[in-house]
């Protein structure tokens, strides 16, 4: 496949012929049930090539687990997703992702948009200093998806609903979400994701931070948010993979190794290498 650098600040990059042929991969359109798709997909962070190769479909409703040893670069190519790397001045991608047939990384993606359709959750909860109501608020302003405070109300009473939160603070909106235990501001910030109506979800070891109560929370609320969204974790814990994701990729030394159902990786992975990392003898 053809493929094209794309400088962090996409806007101003030449147009080619390897534009046109990646416009024209991505124009096929993606296979039924798959909402992303990803193909021959290198990163390079200055002279360092942190991800090499990476060719995977991601499906829609559905938990996708990326796991592998730290700096192995799962996380980097979770935030190639929604083009978080573009804000990392060195970072040079290569390939083709698409979401929806649609080529993410075309000069024509507004990246704020593009962020709106694809949410992200942090390692560590990352709460505005604002209220709990005007953190949950502040993505549907910015995208003008209310025109009253009466929708505004109803949206952020919906998002903190579907992050199992609204029972908990519904009686103190205007207090800080700073204020709130660690559980609840990632849960805070979960509400403040789906609250622009994303299609997919991004989390980037989203419990890591969090005791095993609130860790089991979220996790309980992740195999809730997939019955709407396509759901994609990174997670150091094969354990969590095992328990909340349906598809798992092994990601080592910047290779995605393997790709499948969460069962089978878990119980006859087909590379050593696979094998090796889940018993522990890597990583």
């Amino acid at each position: 496949m053809a493929c094209v650098d794309w400088p962090a600040q996409t806007p101003e990059r030449e147009t080619g012929v390897e534009d046109n042929a990646i416009r024209d991969a991505a124009g096929a359109g993606a296979a039924p049930g798959v909402k992303i798709t990803a193909r021959d997909v290198d990163v390079h962070y200055g002279a360092t090539h942190a991800l090499k190769q990476v060719s995977v479909d991601i499906e829609d409703r559905m938990v996708t687990a990326f796991i592998g040893p730290s700096g192995c670069g799962k996380s980097t190519f979770l935030r190639c997703l929604n083009r978080m790397n573009d804000t990392i001045a060195s970072c040079r991608v290569t390939g083709l992702i698409a979401m929806d047939g649609e080529n993410i990384y075309d000069r024509r993606v507004d990246p704020v948009q593009l962020r709106a359709r694809v949410g992200m959750v942090f390692q560590k909860p990352n709460p505005f200093p604002k209220s709990i109501y005007d953190n949950v608020a502040y993505g549907p302003r910015i995208h003008g998806l209310a025109v009253s405070r009466a929708e505004l109300d109803g949206i952020v009473e919906q998002a903190l609903r579907r992050a199992a939160l609204w029972d908990e603070v519904k009686d103190r909106l205007g207090e800080p979400g700073t204020g709130l235990s660690g559980g609840q501001q990632q849960r805070l910030c979960i509400a403040r994701a789906v609250a622009t109506e994303p299609e997919v979800l991004l989390m980037d070891e989203p419990c890591s931070a969090l005791d095993p109560i609130a860790t089991a929370q979220v996790e309980e609320l992740i195999d809730e948010l997939r019955r709407s969204y396509s759901v994609v974790i990174v997670t150091h814990s094969m354990q969590q993979a095992a328990r909340v994701s349906q598809k798992t990729a092994f990601f080592h030394l910047g290779h995605l190794v393997e790709f499948g159902d969460t069962a089978h990786i878990f119980t006859n992975p087909e590379d050593p290498r696979t094998e090796s990392y889940i018993t522990g003898r890597i990583g």
